[in-house]
């Protein structure tokens, strides 16, 4: 029977909750365990994909079409195992489900409440589909105190009875600030945290202690006294010089072991790190760097493009390289001339985005580096943008543009009405609901056999991740192609674009999809290690 660990969090929110799950998670797996993990997210929306991704930051998407928190990326990239529906969910969802069955009769006239309907509702999910594994970490979204997080603090308070004893672990994750003029690491804003905590019933075994700089033996027994853990429960989170040493640093001040003995394990294989310690040795010992723009509109929030940052830091692993990101808001184009700003950049990337705003720039982008013979990656939107910049400026199309943008003569990016899911047909209505209705999760795509892409992918036949309502107009193929812009990749029908990549370049690809969700340190993804790798050659001759 699997074993639960419950990840909280207190003080502060963005201490590191979902990566602390994660490396724990992987610390577990080098241990030799089948390790799950799941994330409760209070919040009210049924799921974060029509959230700004400026406040909330980047939807991670599954094979089997989720709009997820981003903290399922880190759990696949420190594990490896891909994340799925039933990994996620959120207030809005649990709510959505229990009014469907209220309206249709199948509570037999009781009265609905968040006890026990709520709470039942939130273990369901978390104990279902779990045979498979030794553990199962459970993060729960937002701080202890938040009022919106009851019902989950309470359900996971229910299933440490509802376990078997030495089924169920408590980690809780704070704050432990230093403050300049007292000269001091200040232990009450824990104590107040864990006192929060208990005070809805449930009592932390391990406490997880964000800080600076090392806590001094002295607070490490002020915070097991008044929190009542023992001394050795006590965690210092201290920062690190990447994420990705992480799971090392948490196994060396013994937090798996901490956890293994909250559950009476104490027969536990010890970890194999190895994959980790290269990982961290090629990260810290670049041979190189190159300089990579990343031209966006959601550039004020880093975690808005988690997983491309990430993946761009594997491609720099794979190629032995430090990768330095410079990035730009792609409305600055529309007023500036691009070159003083990438004509010493070694690579150009356009990710993703939705909407008008800054799509001039990223065009510009685009025709920046195919003017300029800079390597270039378009992502989902900066593949269209690529597409319509070769449409205007070498196929001679003017008024080329996206119907996103609004009516247009000349739509070389249109809105998808219809697309073949597996064995189904799914359609979507341009007046229809926004969330959940746009192209989701893995499809397969057919590679032109000798494309640089299928070079890369060293296949014909590739799976990918998507998010998007909008597509290239294939009626505009044969034109872009005798202009040099080749349509490498294709669904297995034909009628869709995937990929589009120019012959004329030392490297241009485009691609409808998003390969940055599938990239993890010890397996970059190839078109990552590949773009890297044309950056490097590049940064030869600037």
């Amino acid at each position: 029977m699997a074993r639960y660990v419950f990840i909280t969090g207190g003080v502060v929110s963005s201490l590191g909750k979902g990566l602390a799950s994660a490396a724990l998670g992987a610390v577990l797996q080098a241990r030799g365990y089948k390790v799950r993990l799941r994330k409760l997210d209070p919040y009210l929306n049924v799921d974060p994909g029509t959230m700004s991704p400026t406040q909330h930051g980047e939807v991670f998407v599954t094979d089997d079409g989720a709009e997820t928190d981003l903290d399922l990326g880190h759990y696949e990239r420190f594990t490896g195992r891909s994340a799925n529906k039933r990994d996620n969910i959120t207030t809005g969802r649990i709510y959505s489900d229990l009014l469907a069955k209220e309206r249709k009769g199948e509570f037999l006239g009781a009265t609905v409440q968040v006890i026990p309907h709520v709470t039942d509702a939130i273990k369901n999910f978390v104990l279902d589909g779990n045979e498979d594994f030794d553990f199962v970490l459970v993060e729960i979204g937002g701080t202890v105190g938040d009022i919106e997080g009851l019902p989950f603090f309470e359900a996971i308070r229910q299933l440490g009875n509802d376990l078997p004893r030495g089924h169920a672990a408590y980690l809780h994750l704070t704050l432990m600030p230093y403050i300049p003029s007292a000269g001091e690491l200040k232990t009450k804003p824990t104590q107040h945290s864990v006192k929060e905590l208990r005070s809805i019933g449930i009592a932390p075994d391990v406490l997880l202690v964000r800080c600076d700089r090392p806590i001094p033996e002295g607070e490490k027994k002020k915070l097991s006294l008044f929190c009542n853990v023992r001394e050795t429960a006590v965690i210092q989170g201290l920062d690190v010089g990447s994420i990705y040493d992480v799971p090392m640093a948490y196994h060396q001040e013994g937090l798996d072991r901490e956890i293994l003995a909250a559950l009476g394990i104490t027969d536990a294989p010890e970890p194999d790190m190895s994959a980790w310690e290269e990982v961290s040795r090629r990260h810290h010992n670049p041979e190189g760097e190159v300089n990579i723009a990343i031209v966006g509109k959601y550039t004020g929030l880093k975690d808005a493009y988690k997983s491309l940052s990430e993946a761009l830091t594997h491609g720099g692993i794979a190629n032995k390289v430090k990768v330095n990101l410079q990035w730009i808001d792609s409305e600055v184009f529309e007023r500036d001339d691009p070159a003083p700003y990438l004509e010493h950049v070694h690579g150009i990337l356009v990710p993703g985005g939705f909407g008008e705003r800054g799509s001039a720039g990223k065009i510009e982008a685009a025709r920046f580096a195919r003017t300029k013979d800079v390597p270039y990656f378009g992502i989902c939107f900066g593949m269209q943008m690529a597409c319509i910049e070769a449409a205007r400026n070498t196929a001679g199309i003017k008024s080329a543009s996206s119907t996103e943008f609004g009516p247009t003569k000349e739509p070389i990016v249109g809105m998808m009405t219809e697309w073949v899911k597996g064995n189904e047909t799914e359609s979507r209505a341009s007046d229809g609901d926004l969330g959940g209705t746009l192209r989701l999760g893995a499809y397969p795509a057919q590679l032109t056999r000798g494309s640089r892409v299928a070079d890369i992918y060293g296949s014909t036949r590739i799976s990918e991740r998507h998010r998007h309502r909008y597509e290239v107009n294939m009626d505009y193929r044969k034109v872009l192609e005798k202009n040099g812009l080749l349509f490498s990749g294709v669904s297995p029908d034909g009628k869709l674009p995937e990929i589009v990549e120019r012959t004329d370049h030392p490297w241009f690809i485009g691609v409808q999809f998003h390969p940055e969700l599938k990239s993890k340190p010890f397996e970059p993804h190839p078109l990552f290690t590949s773009f890297i790798a044309a950056a490097m050659d590049q940064s030869r001759l600037v």
